[in-house]
């Protein structure tokens, strides 16, 4: 599981969910939600932790919909 998945700091992941259209919504405890509004409207909660686990990284973006590949051309 998560082979290809790297391991990303939690700033890398919220910068490029940013950069596709999240906005911060709230935050409880060292976990941060981000919203993009639009049909349809998609929810992410991000761990603030010093790095997110490759499992969990594979989570966030099957939560925004988002390939890999798109996750990592943002913070090229």
């Amino acid at each position: 599981m998560g082979a290809k998945y790297p391991v990303l700091k939690s700033s890398q992941v919220v910068k490029a969910l940013m950069r596709h259209g999240f906005v911060f919504k709230s935050q409880r405890g060292s976990h941060a939600k981000y919203v993009k509004m639009g049909p349809p409207k998609r929810t992410v909660i991000v761990p603030m932790h010093d790095e997110v686990a490759k499992g969990t990284l594979q989570g966030i973006l099957d939560q925004a919909e988002l390939s890999l590949e798109a996750l990592l051309d943002e913070l090229s």
